[in-house]
C-alpha cells in the first residue's frame, strides 16, 4: 500500500533542550569525546542501540527521560558547554588556512568520493578509502578550507556481514532511514527539494541533493531515490559497489555529471575540483562541457581551460581496482552527451585508453583522470613509485622518475581516532597545542614525559575494553548461528586480558595475505599456548560479496578459530566497521598487516593503532614502508621480492614466526618494577615521537592545500580572466606543437672536453636541431646524463638546459652549454632531450612529445 501524503515527524525537545538538536545535525560530534559523552549521559543503552546515531536517538527516545533531563541542572550545564564549544568552533575566525592566505582570495574547493566514512551510523563507505574521505573532510573543517565534499546517499549502503554455521561470509543489506540520520535534504527559496538531472540513454535521471555537516564542512550527498525515476533509476544509489559494470558507469555518471550539476544548482562554483579514485573522473568532462557551452569552446579549448582547476588521487596499485568500461557500454550510455560536445566515440575513447589506436583496450576512468587533471598522486612514497611505473605507457619516452605523478603521504584524523583516555595524557604531557598543530615535532618530542606507569594502565584498561567487548560480540554471533547454549557461554571464556595481543583488521583481498600468520598451525600454537607468555589473535574484515579468494581466507580462519588448541586465542569478530576498529586499534598490543609488497597502497588501520600506543608489525609496503624504524616497531623481511609467491608466503611467515618468538614476545613479557615493560613501553613512546607529527591528516590535508589547491586555484582563475585568452591561446598552441612535433629532429650533438674528467671537473655540449614549423620558444631543449647502469641504461639523471646560441645557414638550431659539471664518479653517460616549451603548462611532460637524440649506429 502506498501513502497518499508523506510528511516528517520531527523530535519533540523541551526548549532548553533544543540545542541537541544542533549538536546530533552537525557531524563534529563524531570526532568530540565530549558530545558523545553528552548523547551516552541522556541514554546510554539507546546511543548503542541506535548505531551511535543521535538524530535517531533523539526521535525514539522516551520523553519522560527528555523531560527529566529538561530539569536536570547538571545535564543542562553541560549542554550549554559543549553548544558553547561548538559554537565557538564554527564562528573560528583565526584557523590555519586563514592565516596561511593572509587576505588573499580563497578558493573552493571540490572534494568528490564514491564513499565518505565520517561515522559508523552514515553507512556510506565499504573501507579504507571512505574513511580517508571522511578524515580529508574533518581535517579540512578544523583546518578551515573552504572546502565541499561531494558524494552518494546509498540507500542500502555497503554490506553487513556474518558467518554462517561453515564460516563462509554471508550479506545483508539494511535500508539507510535518511529521515533518522544526521543529514537533511537542500531545498530552494520555496522550500522545493533541489534536484539536478543526468542524461540517460532515452531519459534524464533526477537525483535530489542531501546535506551532512561536517564541522565546518559541507557534504553534498546525490540520492536517485524518487518518485520521478523509474525503478531501474531509483536503484543506482541503491547499493555502493552493489551490481555490474553498468550499475557501475550509471553510478559514476551520477556522481561526476550529476555532482558537479549539484554544485552549480545550489550556486557554488569551486575553482578546485578533487577527485578522490576515478570513480569521480565524469565531472572533468561535465567541466570541459561547462566551458564549451558557456563560452562556445571547442572540446580543445575547453579541456584546457579545465584542466588546471583539477587534482587526482589514485589509490589502487592493483589492475582490477580500477574501472574499466567496454566500447558498447560508453557509446550506449554517453554516446548523446559525446556528440554533443563534437567528439566521436574513437575520440572519447581514446581519452581513456593507453594506446588511443588499440580499439580493442576499455575505457579506463583512472586514465581518464590522470590525462584530464594538472596533478596527480599516489598515497605513499612508494606507491607513487608504484603508481608512475603502473601507468608510464602514458607518457612513452619519459623516463619513469620523471612521469609526472607525484605522491602525498595519507594519514589519520586524529580526534576521531584516539580514545579518550589517550587524548587526556595527551593533553597532560603535551600541551592542548598538539590538538591543532599535529606537524609541530617539537610537540611530540615531549611523549617521553609520558609516565610509563600512565601510558601502561591506561593501555591495559583499553585491552580489558577490548577482550570485553569481543566476548559480548562472539556470543552475539554464536546466538544468531543457533549454536548450543554450552558453546555460548563458553564465548565467556575466550580471550584473556593480561596477555599479548594481536590485532589484523582490514579488508579481506587476498593481497592482504590475513592467513599469512597461519601458515604453520603448529608453529602458531606453540607461540599462542606458551605456557607463560601466551598471545591472542582478534581479526576482523570484510570480503567484496564477490570475491570467493577473499570469503575462504574468512572462512580458513572461522574453522582454525574453532579447533580446540584455538579456541581460546583466535576470534574473529563479524561486520567489521569504524566501531569495531576503534575498539581493536586502541586495545590490541600489535597491529598485524602482512600485504604482498607493493600492492598496499598506503593502509591507515597501522597509523591509527600507531596514534593509540599500539605497536606495529608489518611488511615494508605502503605507509610502513616510509615509516618505520627499528625502535619503533617490527619489518616482516627487508623489501625482498620472490617469483614464486608460495616461497614468499613460506619465507615471510618464517620471518613473522621469528620475530613473534625472538623479540615481540619476550619484551612483552620482560616485566620491571612495577611490572612495567619498560622496553616495550620506551618503544611506544619513540613510536609516537616518531610517527604522529607526519602520519595525520592535518598534515596530509596541509600538504594538499599548499601543493596542490592554491597552484591549481591560482592556475584556474589565470586561465579563467581575461575571458578565456590563455586557455584559448594554450590550446591552439598545443594544437600547434602536436601536429610538428614529427618535423623535430636532432641532427648532431656533439661533447667536448671529457676526457679525463674528474669529479667537479666540467664539459661542453652543442646540439643542431631542425625544428621545422616550430620556434625555438615552442621547446627546451636538455643535456640528461647520470651513471651507466650495467644494462647501459642512465640512472640517477641530473638535467641541465642549453641555451640557444643561434641559427646556422642552413636554417638550423644551435643549442649549447658550456659548463656541464660532472657530480660523480665512475662510468657516466648523457643524451639530449627536447620537451614541449610554454609558460603556462602544468606539467613538462605532454604524452608523446618528448624527442630523445638517438645514439649513433
Amino acid at each position: 500500500m502506498k501513502p497518499v501524503r508523506t510528511f516528517v515527524v520531527t523530535p519533540s525537545l523541551p526548549q532548553n533542550l533544543s540545542r541537541l538538536q544542533d549538536l546530533a545535525y552537525n557531524l563534529r560530534w563524531s570526532w568530540n569525546h565530549d558530545t558523545i559523552d553528552l548523547f551516552r549521559r541522556l541514554d546510554n543503552d539507546l546511543w548503542e542501540k541506535t548505531g551511535h546515531n543521535p538524530v535517531l536517538m533523539l526521535g525514539t527516545i522516551e520523553q519522560a527521560r527528555l523531560e527529566a533531563a529538561a530539569v536536570d541542572q547538571g545535564f543542562l550545564a553541560e549542554l550549554n558547554r559543549v553548544a558553547a564549544d561548538l559554537d565557538e568552533y564554527l564562528n573560528a575566525k583565526s584557523t590555519w588556512f586563514s592565516q596561511l592566505i593572509a587576505g588573499k582570495e580563497p578558493p573552493l574547493i571540490a572534494y568528490f568520493s564514491a564513499e565518505f566514512g565520517v561515522t559508523e551510523c552514515l553507512s556510506i563507505f565499504a573501507g579504507g578509502l571512505g574513511v580517508l574521505a571522511g578524515d580529508h573532510l574533518k581535517s579540512s573543517s578544523d583546518l578551515g578550507l573552504p572546502l565541499v565534499g561531494v558524494g552518494l546517499l546509498y540507500q542500502e549502503g555497503y554490506f553487513s556481514q556474518y558467518l554462517n554455521e561453515s564460516g563462509w561470509q554471508q550479506e545483508s543489506y539494511k535500508d539507510n532511514d535518511f529521515y533518522n540520520l544526521p543529514i537533511s535534504l537542500v531545498r530552494d527559496p520555496a522550500g522545493n527539494s533541489v534536484r539536478v538531472k543526468v542524461p540517460h540513454p532515452g531519459r534524464e535521471v533526477i537525483a535530489q541533493i542531501w546535506r551532512a555537516q561536517v564541522g565546518r564542512v559541507p557534504l553534498y550527498l546525490l540520492d536517485t531515490n524518487i518518485s520521478e525515476n523509474s525503478n531501474e533509476d531509483r536503484a543506482i544509489t541503491n547499493q555502493l559497489y552493489g551490481g555490474n559494470e553498468e550499475m557501475r558507469i550509471r553510478q559514476e555518471m551520477v556522481l561526476g555529471i550529476g555532482g558537479y550539476r549539484a554544485l552549480k544548482a545550489i550556486n557554488l562554483s569551486p575553482t578546485v575540483f578533487h577527485m578522490n579514485e576515478g570513480h569521480s573522473a565524469f565531472l572533468a568532462l561535465e567541466r570541459t562541457f561547462r566551458y564549451m557551452l558557456d563560452y562556445k569552446f571547442n572540446f580543445a579549448e575547453a579541456r584546457q581551460a579545465a584542466l588546471p582547476g583539477l587534482v587526482f588521487t589514485t589509490h589502487t596499485p592493483v589492475a582490477a581496482g580500477h574501472d574499466y568500461f567496454q566500447s558498447d557500454l560508453i557509446e550506449r550510455y554517453l554516446g548523446d552527451y559525446i556528440r554533443d560536445m563534437g567528439l566521436t566515440i574513437y575520440d572519447f575513447m581514446a581519452l581513456g585508453r593507453k594506446d588511443p589506436d588499440n580499439d580493442q583496450e576499455p575505457f579506463c576512468m583512472t586514465i581518464l583522470a590522470l590525462k584530464m587533471a594538472a596533478f596527480s598522486n599516489g598515497v605513499s612514497r612508494l606507491h607513487g613509485e608504484v603508481t608512475r611505473e603502473m601507468w608510464q605507457d602514458l607518457y612513452p619516452g619519459v623516463p619513469v622518475d620523471e612521469i609526472p605523478i607525484t605522491y602525498i603521504t595519507n594519514g589519520i584524523h586524529y580526534q576521531t581516532w584516539i580514545s579518550r583516555e589517550m587524548k587526556e595524557l595527551y593533553d597532560r604531557y603535551l600541551g592542548l597545542r598538539w590538538r591543532e598543530d599535529l606537524a609541530d615535532q617539537e610537540i611530540w618530542n615531549q611523549a617521553e614525559r609520558i609516565s610509563s606507569e600512565e601510558l601502561w594502565r591506561t593501555h591495559e584498561r583499553r585491552r580489558e575494553r577490548l577482550v570485553a567487548y569481543s566476548r559480548q560480540k562472539l556470543r552475539q554471533q554464536l546466538i544468531r548461528r543457533g549454536s548450543s547454549q554450552a558453546t555460548v557461554q563458553a564465548a565467556d571464556d575466550v580471550l584473556d586480558s593480561e596477555i599479548l595481543t594481536i590485532g589484523f583488521g582490514r579488508r579481506f583481498a587476498t593481497y592482504k595475505r590475513a592467513a599469512l600468520i597461519l601458515k604453520d598451525p603448529d608453529r602458531l600454537d606453540r607461540i599462542l599456548n606458551h605456557p607463560k607468555h601466551p598471545v591472542q589473535i582478534i581479526f576482523a574484515g570484510k570480503a567484496h560479496p564477490r570475491d570467493d579468494p577473499g570469503k575462504q581466507l574468512i572462512r580458513d580462519i572461522f574453522n582454525l578459530a574453532r579447533q580446540d588448541r584455538f579456541s581460546r586465542r583466535i576470534v574473529f569478530l563479524e561486520d567489521y566497521d569504524m566501531s569495531v576498529a576503534r575498539y581493536m586499534v586502541e586495545g590490541c598490543d600489535i597491529w598485524l598487516n602482512t600485504p604482498l609488497r607493493p600492492r598496499e597502497a598506503s593502509g591507515t588501520s597501522g597509523m591509527k593503532a600507531a596514534a593509540n600506543g599500539v605497536l606495529n608489525l608489518s611488511i615494508l609496503d605502503g605507509w610502513w614502508d616510509e615509516g618505520y624504524a627499528p625502535e619503533i616497531g617490527w619489518a616482516i623481511g627487508r623489501r625482498e621480492s620472490y617469483q614464486d609467491p608460495n616461497y614468499q608466503d613460506q619465507v615471510e611467515a618464517e620471518a613473522l614466526y621469528g620475530l613473534l618468538e625472538g623479540e615481540i614476545v619476550p619484551m612483552f613479557y620482560d616485566r620491571g618494577a612495577g611490572g612495567l615493560p619498560h622496553e616495550w613501553i620506551n618503544r611506544v613512546k619513540a613510536s609516537i615521537k616518531t610517527l604522529c607529527q607526519f602520519f595525520n591528516t592535518h598534515r596530509m590535508v596541509g600538504e594538499y592545500t599548499e601543493r596542490f589547491y592554491l597552484q591549481v586555484s591560482e592556475q584556474s582563475r589565470k586561465f579563467t580572466s581575461d575571458n578565456m585568452q590563455k586557455a584559448i591561446a594554450l590550446a591552439a598552441w598545443k594544437t600547434k606543437v602536436t601536429a610538428n612535433w614529427s618535423q623535430l629532429k636532432v641532427l648532431e650533438f656533439t661533447v667536448q672536453d671529457c676526457d679525463g674528467l674528474k669529479v667537479g671537473d666540467a664539459f661542453k655540449v652543442f646540439v643542431r636541431l631542425q625544428l621545422g614549423n616550430l620556434e625555438p620558444s615552442d621547446v627546451a631543449v636538455e643535456i640528461y646524463m647520470g651513471p651507466v647502469s650495467p644494462d647501459g641504461d642512465l640512472t640517477k639523471s641530473a638535467v641541465q638546459l642549453l641555451e640557444l646560441a643561434g641559427r646556422n645557414p642552413q636554417g638550423d638550431y644551435v643549442y649549447q652549454a658550456q659548463q656541464v659539471p660532472c657530480g660523480q664518479s665512475g662510468l657516466i653517460g648523457c643524451t639530449v632531450r627536447v620537451l614541449p616549451n610554454h609558460p603556462d603548462l602544468v606539467s613538462r611532460f605532454l604524452p608523446g612529445l618528448i624527442l630523445w637524440a638517438r645514439p649513433p649506429l
